[in-house]
């Protein structure tokens, strides 16, 4: 079957997704965008999207309005029976009532991370989309980004031994694109919520929910120890935004295990390398990143009936961690998940 797909938000995420989707169709996966909507009148023109930190669409149209609808109502987008997909790109706290009236309108749904703020509009999206029979699937791209999944399959895999350590890091500066919402840590949680939780849902994934987690800094720039009862002697990851509008955007790990280090470094290329035996390998990567191979992923579960790779659940877990987190930074002690 071919899935039709409807972006709404056409700002630096939609242009991603959208970019996304055109290469997916280039390359044979069986799916249409057929229509778009925004707020912003220019954007609905198909005009150039904004820079972000990882990719651009700054330089490329958004979609082709010939090929693209472009309804004048959000009812006439959702009353669009050709769609089958929503992808949700709009600020964190527009997220439930969109992901709402989506599945209300027979949709299926990818919404962009955060889900939301609060873990109890999690939870209540999740019966609903549970009640409606239909996907309703967080944007956890790390779990798709080439380098990434195979150090989860590497860690539970035991191929270089047990890990000893891992260590995250993802920093930049201030997103320049829609400042009003991702500068009110009201709206968008700061970078706590909207950068690091990459990297807490990768633990989470990989780990599982931590026993406690102990965090110094801030919410716009933290770094947080995850502890285990059974899990690696040190599990730690840093994120922020930086004050200089100029710091480029850095995205790494380092995991030391008992016979091999695995390194991955964003802006290096090649870029993952495994130091072992006195030797440096260069493992060889798929194509794409994150973005592509998750949305390739939910249109072949949309297609083939089957159960996402990133759940409701899963992102409700990693917002009780985050909270933990931001517990942990006001009282300057460790703090469980389960009591945050």
């Amino acid at each position: 079957m071919t899935v039709g797909v409807g972006v709404i938000g056409l700002g630096f995420m939609g242009g991603v997704h959208l970019r996304a989707l055109r290469s997916a169709a280039r390359d044979g996966v069986d799916c249409r965008t057929i229509a778009v909507w925004d707020q912003s009148e220019q954007r609905r023109r198909g005009d150039a999207g904004v820079a972000g930190n990882i990719t651009s669409t700054a330089d490329e149209p958004l979609f082709d309005p010939a090929e693209v609808r472009v309804p004048d109502t959000l009812e006439t987008f959702f009353g669009d029976d050709a769609i089958d997909l929503v992808v949700i790109c709009t600020p964190t706290d527009t997220h439930i009532q969109l992901a709402e009236q989506a599945i209300g309108a027979g949709k299926h749904v990818l919404i962009e991370k955060p889900v939301a703020l609060e873990v109890s509009s999690i939870e209540a999206l999740a019966e609903t989309a549970r009640a409606a029979g239909r996907i309703a699937m967080p944007a956890m791209c790390m779990r798709f980004w080439p380098g990434w999944d195979s150090l989860r399959a590497t860690i539970l895999g035991g191929e270089y031994g047990p890990l000893a350590t891992l260590s995250l890091l993802r920093t930049g500066a201030p997103p320049s694109w829609s400042p009003e919402f991702y500068l009110d840590p009201r709206r968008s949680g700061d970078a706590l919520v909207d950068l690091h939780i990459h990297d807490v849902d990768f633990i989470a994934w990989v780990f599982g929910t931590p026993t406690t987690v102990e965090s110094t800094g801030s919410t716009r720039h933290v770094s947080t120890r995850y502890h285990f009862d059974d899990r690696p002697a040190l599990v730690e990851a840093e994120g922020g935004w930086l004050p200089d509008p100029s710091t480029p955007f850095r995205m790494t790990y380092r995991a030391a295990f008992e016979e091999a280090i695995v390194e991955f470094d964003i802006g290096a290329e090649p870029r993952v390398r495994v130091h072992r035996e006195g030797g440096t390998a260069h493992p060889e990567l798929p194509p794409g990143d994150g973005y592509d191979r998750e949305i390739r992923h939910l249109i072949e579960t949309i297609a083939s009936g089957g159960e996402p790779a990133a759940t409701l659940a899963e992102a409700a877990a990693v917002t009780r961690i985050l909270a933990a987190e931001q517990a942990s930074l006001v009282s300057g002690r460790p703090v469980s998940p389960q009591s945050s």
